[in-house]
């Protein structure tokens, strides 16, 4: 039987959480191009939805300019509907085979509304990271309450773990720092 208290099983989670948020982040547009960017868009290809990734390939020829080489020319059409139709604001060019998507400046508004965006991921990362150390919290208890555990080492595994979860939310704090400083430089 596994323990209800595993330190190196929260310290995994906590990290997923953080990565998880570095993943979100990513995927906010802030005026600069990157890839990631079309990462949460789906194409209907072949009869069912599949991110952009595996029907061309993505490139950023030019730091405001983000090119999709499509491998089969019939999905050309698919891939264009798909971007203009992700509310990202996107308006592809279509060349051939290859869609160029001109990355247009951003407004004041649409960047206030991007650090909003990027705040709710932070806070989600948050209560994603509360959520482990509740989880570890409550596997020390019962090893407490099955006496398997003295008060004092409760304790100590009790400070291991809030130590963990601060770190975790100080490292989610500094990233959403960097991303919001990123999207507000014009």
């Amino acid at each position: 039987m596994t323990s209800p208290y595993d330190y190196k099983d929260l310290q995994r989670r906590m990290e997923g959480a953080v990565n998880a948020f570095k993943h979100d982040l990513a995927t906010l547009r802030t005026g600069r191009a990157s890839a990631n960017l079309l990462d949460p868009i789906m194409v209907t290809a072949y009869g069912s939805p599949m991110p952009i990734s595996q029907v061309g390939t993505i490139s950023v020829p030019e730091p405001r300019m983000i090119s999709v080489a499509v491998w089969d020319k019939s999905l050309v059409g698919a891939v264009d509907r798909a971007i203009r139709e992700s509310n990202l604001g996107f308006n592809p060019i279509v060349d051939g085979t290859t869609l160029r998507i001109p990355l247009p400046e951003l407004n004041e508004e649409r960047r206030k509304e991007l650090v909003k965006i990027a705040h709710q991921y932070a806070e989600n990362a948050r209560i994603a990271a509360r959520h482990v150390r509740r989880d570890g919290m409550d596997g020390l208890k019962k090893l407490e309450k099955d006496g398997e555990l003295g008060q004092d080492e409760v304790r100590s595994r009790s400070d291991q773990v809030q130590k963990l979860t601060d770190d975790t939310i100080a490292t989610i704090d500094s990233l959403l720092t960097e991303k919001e400083a990123e999207i507000m430089h014009v």
